[in-house]
């Protein structure tokens, strides 16, 4: 009965002081609001430069970002540019890999990283390419530059363009090398997407960012010598997935680099800008890599399965080829299972003739869970002209004498 008796009075004296318990255990317990807080504020992975971007190059979606949009000076990282208009005239035959550049004084004369071409000295494209990609040869930039547009100046001019083309808004250029210059800027995010247009655009510039060490063969009044090219990115021999891309540095620019990688079916780009030391590039470059390989993975659907032809009215046929515009990609970052991705064919029932090649006819809808997740196109795959009279005609003669 004295047990009973003292387990109540502990109970009550237990209620009575029952708020000043509670805030005695909330003074000692965690947070949990505040600790949420302060972990989602927390970085995924620690970069110690000022300014970094991780990019999937595939679908352009950003995996981890530090600062992305404020301008710096890129260094020689704006070659990635000047490689992109280079591939861009060799896409469409004003230039050709064979075809030989003089280099000019102007461009002979160039500071920095070069390879020292002398004036009136003659090499190809595709040694100029080696030059820039491997070497980051100024001169050879220069040389590239009036052998595709007349002047550095014209060459520039259609740098800035095409970034902004690219969407890369906080992008200012001025030389065609990177050498520190007024004005001559841009961001982490603009340098992951100028070097994503060049990687999925071009991919056989791999052939030369990846070139370790190589020869080339001066030839100039004064006879021939052989020059050692040796490559900037480091990252070549020091990180196994490496495919690419582009170092810089510069007094103003500090240390750079747009470094490429893939895994498993899977492109990241790593950017870099601003980093004290060489070392310290490489490494924060190597520490976005290995986060993004262990974060991502791809789903990519490019069946045609389910895709035929869709009936044409009043067409001189009576149904048009389909296919997809192409691929569909999706990038998971949240561990998800992708063998559950479903999708669902949506094509027109008819469609009026004329029908021009290209035109989209439909579009395939994925989802996963239940939540959509993206779209495809599908297009017309050839011309229907639209039938005349006597196509008509003739049309109704052929049935009447079947």
């Amino acid at each position: 009965m004295k047990r009973i008796t003292a387990i109540i009075l502990g109970f009550c004296i237990l209620t009575l002081n029952l708020p000043a318990f509670n805030v005695l255990y909330a003074e000692e317990a965690p947070q949990e609001g505040a600790d949420a807080s302060m972990q989602s504020q927390t970085p995924a992975v620690e970069v110690s430069a000022p300014s970094a971007v991780l990019m999937e190059a595939s679908t352009g979606e950003v995996i981890f970002e530090k600062d992305k949009d404020t301008a710096r000076p890129p260094a020689s990282v704006t070659k990635i540019m000047t490689m992109l208009l280079i591939f861009d005239a060799l896409g469409d035959g004003r230039i050709r890999l064979d075809d030989e550049v003089t280099v000019s004084e102007y461009a002979a004369s160039m500071g920095g990283s070069q390879v020292y071409l002398e004036a009136g000295e003659v090499q190809t494209v595709d040694t100029m390419l080696k030059c820039i990609a491997v070497a980051s040869a100024n001169d050879a930039c220069v040389a590239m530059a009036e052998e595709i547009c007349g002047s550095e100046e014209e060459f520039v001019a259609r740098m800035n363009e095409r970034a902004a083309g690219l969407g890369m808004e906080h992008t200012h250029f001025v030389n065609c090398n990177g050498l520190d210059a007024e004005g001559h800027l841009t961001s982490a995010y603009d340098i992951a997407l100028m070097s994503r247009e060049l990687l999925t655009k071009y991919p056989q510039v791999h052939d030369y960012s990846m070139i370790w060490m190589e020869d080339i063969t001066h030839r100039t009044a004064k006879g021939e010598s052989e020059f050692g090219l040796s490559n900037t990115n480091k990252l070549v021999r020091q990180y196994e997935y490496t495919t690419g891309l582009k170092t810089g540095s510069t007094g103003d620019a500090k240390f750079c680099v747009s470094a490429t990688a893939e895994k498993n079916g899977i492109e990241l780009i790593a950017v870099i800008m601003g980093a004290e030391s060489s070392k310290e590039r490489f490494s924060d470059a190597v520490k976005l890599l290995n986060y993004g390989f262990g974060k991502c993975q791809l789903y990519t659907d490019d069946s045609v399965d389910g895709i035929g032809s869709v009936p044409v009215e009043n067409g001189v046929q009576k149904s048009v080829k389909a296919g997809r515009k192409e691929p569909f990609t999706y990038l998971d970052t949240g561990g998800a299972n992708l063998s559950g991705i479903e999708r669902e064919i949506k094509i027109e029932q008819e469609i009026a003739a004329p029908v021009n090649k290209g035109d989209t006819i439909g579009i395939i809808e994925y989802s996963l869970a239940g939540e959509a997740i993206g779209e495809s196109d599908i297009i017309a795959l050839e011309n229907i002209k639209k039938a005349s009279f006597p196509d008509r005609l003739a049309e109704t003669v052929h049935l009447l004498l079947l």
